[in-house]
């Protein structure tokens, strides 16, 4: 129940105060995206943590001129990975088998499987699928930012191309999906702040089938 009761708290704020968000909170949200299940465990994606307000103020404007993006403590840029290539898989599957100390053979099979298959595909079509990877984890953060008692504002309405510049994602092989401004919430200036949250009822949104 505390869980849902930090979601039903959340919503997207609209105004933040500039208020610092505590660098263990900052971590804690970070973990969370870290710990997210992506598909084949790849992690397809990077985090950029954007506290620089210099940068922030270049983003602003491409991010149809949205206040939380200056205003809030530190913004998060989720970064897919431009394309699937073997070193990335290889890196994966090397750290795995690192950490857990042994090689399975299924496993091995499984790493030759995803190398006869991603790095051949369409690179827009991989970047897709890595941006997707990256939601996943985008999702968790937020969900981390409510426990902590921290906003966190979705965006999706930016340039990507021109996030891309600014922060020279596409010189390392990645490509800007999602924004995450946290900080918090100032309440006299947010129009949305007291609004009930409105999300259809469940019998509209699942369907069960025994």
């Amino acid at each position: 129940m505390e869980l849902l009761d930090k979601l039903n708290w959340r919503y997207a704020a609209k105004a933040m105060n500039g208020k610092a968000v505590p660098e263990e909170k900052v971590e804690r949200i970070l973990e969370a995206a870290r710990l997210a299940p992506t598909s084949s465990g790849l992690q397809p994606f990077e985090i950029f943590v954007i506290k620089n307000q210099d940068i922030k103020e270049q983003i602003k404007p491409i991010a149809w001129n949205q206040r939380v993006i200056t205003e809030c403590s530190h913004l998060l840029v989720f970064a897919a990975w431009d394309t699937y290539t073997t070193d990335r898989i290889n890196y994966m599957f090397d750290l795995t088998n690192d950490i857990r100390g042994f090689k399975n053979e299924g496993w091995e099979n499984y790493r030759q499987m995803l190398l006869n298959a991603y790095p051949q595909k369409d690179e827009e079509e991989n970047f897709n699928h890595a941006a997707k990877q990256a939601y996943i984890a985008f999702s968790q953060a937020i969900t981390a930012a409510a426990f902590e008692g921290v906003d966190a504002t979705p965006i999706e309405g930016f340039d990507p191309e021109a996030v891309d510049k600014i922060l020279g994602l596409r010189e390392k092989g990645l490509r800007s999906a999602v924004l995450l401004p946290l900080g918090y919430r100032e309440e006299e200036n947010d129009w949305l702040v007291n609004l009930v949250k409105v999300r259809k009822p469940m019998e509209d949104l699942v369907t069960v089938i025994d």
